[in-house]
């Protein structure tokens, strides 16, 4: 009798020979098995030993492993129960094929059996040589490798490979992609190994194609898909996000059901089902819920219950936000209860616990609410325990806690101290201080656990402008500099219109004391001009040395003054082409019939001496990005401290944050300011402010317009001869103007932002778009005077006689008076437009976004304009990129 395992022919390959186990018996004598194999060596038992021959009966004289290679035979024959001895039956056959198929180290095994001769017939699986994983683009190596069973050096077995498989198709399930496919395949190498490939196609993600809820009567479908985490696939389903099916968000959408009809009144609210149901292609997914919205309710009798002697319970009652016979709302109960909180903690009592007790009263459909103050000592802070700051000094973040060791414990001071360690920017995002018991019931420890992150900036910026075409600016700054909470920076700016480099230091905490100082040294230089039939034509430069010193004290928690210094040397000059001899003595002047009144007034060096005050009132919870409270600053000047200008200036400017529709962020902000000369300088079409201290408006304080892109200007325009040869027609072409920005005295602008939330996916691209509207404007000058040239004009040198003039004049006659040298052309008719001196808004809206880019944050931002006055200079895109370190 035999019984053979059915196996694989083609792994005959892998047959090494017969070994023979002796496992009792005492002597060895060949025993031909089969011609073409090793011959075992069988097994003779003891004849004290030996079991009875029942007649009809084989009884196992020997046991022979043939094919084993990296097992030794006797380990195999260990898995088996069947010994030398034992008689040999089917069954025992069965369950030794049974056990060595269980040890998972064969992939074929058989058993013969001739005259109580038995043989193992067997093949081992294959060592795995390394895992290739091919089409994962979604999920990385990293991710799935550390999840799966096998790896190199481990023996093949197929079941691993199937619940690999399996653990694969999970991760994408986990990932949204329900369509995934994972198809293994071995590989087979020599000395039995195999490489184990699996490829994978991620198919997309599973997005939810619709959902439906049955049962809602009061709500509509819409209004209840709204307040789900989860978001039917649509139009505007990549700025939504949320499309994509996750099982723990359909758990936790039945919740968001529960809590809004919590808020309106329906106690007895509930989610009798939820279904997720995916469509036949594996691509979408249709959720369907099913509700009860019961009756709804209202507040009945609601007071509070305070166990603290410090806490009347009839006036915490009185100032209660519901009243009896307002619809219940969940969510004022939890507002209420975290009021409580607060106000019981802004007091010492850390530990004080409000419990709201509910009594529900069906027949009327009220619920009476009584909040119960729980007995609690006041708590002391006993430590004040700074972790994980490896760069930043312990005193950086220590100064900014509003608590010391030995203070009663205050909530709203430890609300504070967190926005002003969040407002340093050193460290993660939502920072907030840990809370925990101290060594006795009335001791707390506040503990900040820190995750520093990179404090250091490199920004590139570039725009683009229909004057300067490209605009670069560069700048690096460390805003805590050797851990010291210090911030130096250098900041390098290049474009066609300006240059500029800045150095600057700012110490927060002068000494270790409550007094910051900054200092800035700098030097910018700005131009005008205008380019003509290809040529640059510079109108004017200024040229700006100085520094700036600031020192700044606390008033109060909230407020705060600065005190500041500024000196500089300034020097503003015109091209070349705008000077020439008016009075016959050698000397060039400024021309004002090419240059104009207004730039020839403003030539000259100066130097202007600065003294100033900043009060600034800040609530804000994070100066970095901040989503709720308001900055206000006042900003008054005067100059005039020596020096030989001599103005006052006042600016003031306010911004107030919004938390609204849950993680949106909408802001407001305002400013304006008035300049005012304190010194007449007589000076005929020029205002006393001189146009290096006037305010100016643009790109980027106004979107949607150029640098100095708005307000008074003076726009020269060339005149183009008719037909008649008369210079009637007004070249419109701005490329050709000479675009003189004047500034104002005067100016005002706003803005309102709201900063999207988008979907768990473009989180992690670090995506953050808004929506904008910029106004602004800038007024108030004096009306300069303005020319128009209607013939070219030459420049006379000489007289009828040929000799050369003291004073070359103009004239319209191209020919010299000597009647031979021909006069050249200086001025080619031209007129003067005074524009944009109007407070009237120019409104411009748009959209733009930010991105952490993988080489950086990047800035995108479109504008379109709304409102604009005559000679304002529209721009529709800028951008700008940087990077941290």
């Amino acid at each position: 009798m035999a019984a053979k395992a059915v196996g694989s022919p083609r792994f005959s390959a892998y047959r090494a020979g017969l070994f023979t186990v002796l496992l009792s018996g005492t002597a060895l004598a060949p025993t031909p098995l089969l011609a073409q194999e090793a011959q075992p060596v069988a097994v003779q038992p003891e004849a004290e030993t030996a079991a009875p021959v029942v007649p009809d009966q084989t009884i196992v004289r020997q046991i022979a492993v043939a094919g084993a290679q990296r097992l030794e035979p006797q380990t195999i024959l260990s898995y088996i129960k069947m010994r030398p001895g034992d008689v040999y039956t089917a069954a025992a056959a069965d369950e030794a094929l049974k056990d060595l198929y269980a040890t998972e180290l064969f992939s074929d095994v058989k058993i013969r059996e001739e005259a109580g001769n038995v043989v193992i017939q067997v093949v081992e699986n294959p060592i795995i040589n390394r895992i290739i994983l091919e089409g994962n683009k979604r999920l990385k190596n990293d991710k799935i490798l550390p999840e799966i069973k096998l790896a190199p050096r481990q023996i093949y077995t197929r079941s691993k490979v199937r619940a690999d498989v399996n653990r694969i198709i999970e991760l994408y399930k986990r990932q949204g992609r329900f369509a995934a496919t994972v198809e293994p395949k071995a590989v087979t190498l020599d000395q039995n190994r195999v490489d184990i490939v699996f490829e994978i196609k991620e198919g997309p993600k599973s997005k939810v194609r619709q959902i439906n809820i049955i049962g809602n009567e009061e709500f509509s479908d819409g209004e209840l898909r709204g307040e789900m985490l989860t978001k039917q696939t649509g139009f505007l389903s990549f700025i939504k996000g949320g499309t994509s099916y996750d099982p723990d968000k359909l758990a936790f959408d039945q919740q968001k059901l529960r809590q809004f009809y919590l808020t309106e009144g329906y106690v007895d609210f509930r989610v009798v089902s939820a279904v997720a149901e995916l469509t036949p292609d594996k691509k979408d997914f249709i959720i369907t819920y099913v509700v009860e919205e019961g009756e709804r309710y209202k507040f009945g009798d609601v007071t509070v219950d305070s166990e603290i002697r410090d806490f009347d319970s009839d006036r915490l009652t009185s100032n209660l936000p519901m009243n009896t016979g307002d619809w219940y709302n969940a969510q004022t109960v939890e507002d209420t209860i975290e009021g409580l909180s607060e106000t019981i903690g802004a007091f010492g009592y850390a530990f004080g616990q409000v419990e709201p007790d509910y009594t529900r009263n069906k027949d009327e459909r009220t619920m009476d609410v009584v909040f119960r103050i729980g007995n609690a000592p006041r708590v002391y802070v006993e430590a004040i325990d700074v972790n994980g700051n490896t760069l930043t000094q312990d005193k950086v973040v220590r100064r900014e806690f509003r608590l010391t060791e030995g203070d009663a414990f205050n909530s709203l001071q430890v609300r504070r101290s967190t926005a002003r360690i969040n407002s340093l920017g050193y460290f993660q995002e939502n920072f907030e201080i840990e809370q925990q018991p101290g060594s006795a019931p009335d001791r707390i420890k506040l503990v900040a656990n820190v995750e520093e992150r990179p404090t250091g900036e490199l920004q590139l910026s570039a725009g683009f402008s229909s004057l300067e075409s490209f605009i670069l600016q560069g700048s690096i700054q460390q805003r805590n500099f050797r851990g010291r909470g210090q911030t130096v920076g250098l900041s390098l700016n290049y474009s066609r219109y300006s240059k500029s480099a800045q150095v600057s230091f700012t110490e927060p905490y002068m000494f270790n004391s409550n007094i910051s100082f900054g200092a800035d040294v700098y030097r910018r230089d700005y131009n005008s001009f205008n380019y003509f039939n290809n040529d640059r034509n510079n109108t004017y430069e200024n040229s700006t040395t100085g520094f700036s010193l600031r020192a700044g004290t606390p008033l109060s928690e909230y407020m705060t003054l600065i005190g500041r210094y500024t000196l500089n040397l300034e020097d503003v000059t015109l091209g070349d082409r705008y000077f020439r001899d008016l009075n016959g003595d050698g000397v060039a002047e400024c021309d004002p019939l090419v240059a104009g009144r207004y730039l020839c007034d403003a030539l000259g060096k100066r130097t202007s001496s600065i003294v100033g005050t900043s009060l600034i009132y800040d609530t804000l919870n994070n100066r970095i990005r901040p989503s709720r409270g308001e900055r206000v600053v006042a900003n008054a000047d005067y100059a005039g401290l020596g020096g030989n200008v001599h103005y006052a200036r006042l600016r003031l400017n306010g911004a107030k944050y919004f938390s609204v529709l849950g993680n949106f962020v909408f802001s407001l902000s305002a400013e304006g300011g008035y300049i005012k000369s304190l010194k007449d300088r007589n000076l005929d079409g020029t205002d006393d402010v001189r146009l290096t201290d006037r305010f100016f408006l643009g790109e980027p304080d106004l979107r949607g317009f150029d640098i100095r892109g708005i307000g008074p200007r003076v726009v020269r325009k060339r005149l183009l001869p008719d037909e008649n040869g008369n210079y009637t027609i007004v070249d419109e072409d701005r490329d050709n103007w000479v675009d003189d920005a004047l500034g104002g005295k005067m100016y005002y602008k706003g803005r309102a932002e709201l900063e999207i939330p988008l979907g768990s996916g473009a989180r992690e691209l670090g995506l953050r778009p808004s929506i904008f509207a910029d106004v602004g404007a800038v007024w108030g000058l004096k009306n300069p005077n303005t020319n128009t040239i209607a013939a070219p004009l030459y420049l006379q040198t000489v007289d009828a006689n040929g000799d050369p003039l003291a004073a070359p004049v103009y004239t319209n006659d191209p020919v010299a008076p000597d009647g031979q040298t021909n006069n050249t052309l200086f001025i080619s008719p031209f007129t003067e437009e005074y524009l944009g001196d109007t407070p009237k808004p120019r409104v411009s809206v748009g959209i733009g976004v930010s991105w952490n880019s993988p080489f950086g944050p990047l800035r995108l931002d479109f504008s379109r304009v709304l409102l604009k006055e005559e000679g304002d200079d529209p721009k529709t895109f800028s951008f700008n990129v940087g990077t941290q370190f």
